[in-house]
C-alpha cells in the first residue's frame, strides 16, 4: 500500500497521524504524511517522509487565536483563511501527483482529500479525533454542548453539509479547473461515496466514548493513537525538572485558545486561582493563552511533551482539546476541563461523566474564584485519580493504530470496510 495522510490543525490534529504513519511503515507499506512545514522536523526525525501543505492556512489559524480582538480582525483573517484555503487544495493535488498513492486517509479540515481519491479512483478514508462524521442517535454532533432526543442528535449532524455549503464555489473550481471532474451539489455529502459509506477512522479509545449500537461497521473506534517514543528525545531544562521535583504540582494550559487580548487578565486569574487553591502549578503559555508569571508557585513553559510531563504531575488543567484529553487520560491523571469552542465542551462532559475530573468549566466563567474551587476539588476529590487511572490502565491495552492499519490493509486489498 501507498498511503497518502493529509492532516491539518494544531498538535492534537496532527499526533495521531503522525503515530500511524509511523506504524503503516513499519507494517512494511510506504507512507506520506502531508501537513503544514512546521511539523516536517517531527516527520523526517522518525524517517516518514513528509510533503507540506496548508502553510498559509496554518499562519492565519495561528494569528486568529493569538491576536483576534474583535470582529474586525476576525472576519480579515476569515478572508485570508479562504484564500489560504484555495492554495491548500492545489497543493493537496500537487502532493498527491508526487506520490501517486494507492489509498488517502484525510482529516475534514484538508478539503481536498476525498475529491483527489475520486480523481485517481482509489479508495479515500475519512479520520478525524472525534465522533463527528458519523450520525448516531446517542449524542448531537460535538460541537453541541447539549443532549437531546435521538431523532434531534442524529439530526444535528446535517452540519456536516457544512463544508458544501460554504465551500462548495471553491471546491467545484477545483474539481472542474483543476482536477478536470464534474461539479458537485452544493448539498452534498462527502461521507458518501457511489451511494456507499465512506470508511472513517476514529482515533480515540472505546473506553472514553463506547461505539454507539446505531454506528454502521463503516465507522472504526480503533483506539488512540499515540506516537512511539514521543518524549524520549526530548531533555527538559533544568529549571522545569528542578520545579517538579521540589514538590507536587499541577499542569494548567489552554493550548491555542489565545485570542489576544484577554491573555494578560488570563494570566492573572490563573495566578490569583493557584494562590487561592494553595497549589503549584507547571503553566504553559500556548500560542498566546498565557503570559509569563512571576511567582514562586508558579514555573511557567512554552511547550513540553505531554507523555513526558503529564505523569510527573498530580492533575491536569486544560482546554479539553482532543490530544490533551487523550494525554491527560493517559497519564491517568484527573482533569479540570476548561472549554473554549468546538467539541472541547464534549470532551469536558466525556471526562467528568467517566468520573475522571469535575464538571467542566467554561473558560469564559473561570474567575478566580471559580477557577480555584475547581482546581481544589480536582485534587481533593480521590475518585477523580482512582477512575483516571483505571482508564489509563485501560488505554494502556489497546492498539489504536493496529486496527486502523488492518482496515487499512482491507481496503487497500479490494475488501469491504470489516466489521467491528
Amino acid at each position: 500500500m501507498r498511503a497518502l495522510i493529509f492532516t491539518f490543525g494544531t498538535r492534537g490534529d496532527v499526533d495521531p497521524y503522525v503515530a500511524l504513519a509511523s506504524r503503516l511503515q513499519r507494517e512494511g507499506h510506504a507512507v506520506t504524511l502531508s501537513a503544514p512545514g512546521v511539523y516536517r522536523e517531527d516527520l523526517e526525525r522518525r524517517g516518514i517522509r513528509f510533503e507540506p501543505m496548508g502553510d498559509a492556512m496554518h499562519d492565519e489559524m495561528r494569528a486568529l487565536m493569538a491576536d483576534s480582538r474583535g470582529p474586525v480582525e476576525a472576519a480579515t483573517h476569515a478572508r485570508r483563511m479562504s484564500q489560504a484555503m484555495r492554495r491548500s487544495l492545489s497543493e493537496q493535488w500537487t502532493v498527491a501527483q508526487k506520490v501517486d498513492p494507492t489509498a488517502i486517509v484525510s482529516h475534514p479540515k484538508a478539503l481536498a482529500g476525498v475529491h483527489i481519491a475520486e480523481r485517481l479512483g482509489i479508495p479515500f478514508v475519512a479520520s478525524l479525533p472525534l465522533p463527528f462524521l458519523t450520525p448516531t442517535r446517542d449524542f448531537a454532533i460535538p460541537f453541541v454542548a447539549r443532549r437531546f432526543p435521538g431523532p434531534v442528535n442524529h439530526l444535528s449532524y446535517q452540519f456536516n453539509r457544512f463544508t458544501a455549503l460554504a465551500y462548495g464555489g471553491m471546491i467545484n473550481r477545483f474539481r472542474t479547473r483543476t482536477l478536470g471532474m464534474r461539479r458537485t451539489s452544493r448539498m452534498s455529502d462527502y461521507l458518501h461515496r457511489d451511494g456507499e459509506r465512506v470508511p472513517v477512522l476514529y482515533p480515540f479509545s472505546p473506553h472514553v466514548v463506547p461505539p454507539p449500537a446505531d454506528y454502521p461497521d463503516s465507522a472504526h473506534i480503533t483506539g488512540y493513537w499515540f506516537p512511539e517514543n514521543d518524549s524520549d528525545e526530548w531533555t527538559p531544562p533544568p529549571a522545569l525538572r528542578e520545579f517538579l521535583e521540589t514538590g507536587p504540582a499541577i499542569y494548567i494550559g489552554f493550548g491555542s485558545m489565545g485570542f489576544g487580548k484577554p491573555s494578560a487578565e488570563r494570566s492573572k486569574t490563573v495566578l490569583e486561582a493557584v494562590r487561592h487553591a494553595g497549589v503549584r502549578a507547571v503553566v504553559a503559555k500556548g500560542w498566546g493563552g498565557l503570559d509569563d508569571i512571576s511567582d514562586p508557585r508558579i514555573h511557567v513553559i512554552g511547550e513540553a511533551p505531554h507523555r513526558w510531563l503529564f505523569p510527573r504531575v498530580a492533575a491536569v488543567v486544560h482546554h479539553g482539546g482532543a490530544g490533551t484529553t487523550a494525554a491527560g487520560l493517559r497519564a491517568g491523571r484527573p482533569s479540570l476541563i476548561c472549554p473554549v469552542l468546538g467539541d472541547q465542551p464534549f470532551w469536558g462532559s466525556r471526562v467528568h461523566a467517566l468520573g475522571a475530573g469535575p464538571r467542566p468549566l467554561p473558560l469564559r466563567r473561570a474567575t478566580a474564584a471559580a477557577l480555584a474551587a475547581g482546581i481544589d476539588e480536582l485534587v481533593s476529590t480521590e475518585s477523580y485519580a482512582d477512575s483516571a487511572e483505571m482508564l489509563a490502565q485501560s488505554i494502556s491495552g489497546e492498539d489504536g493504530t493496529g486496527e486502523a492499519v488492518r482496515v487499512l490493509e482491507r481496503l487497500d486489498a479490494g475488501g469491504a470496510s470489516p466489521t467491528r
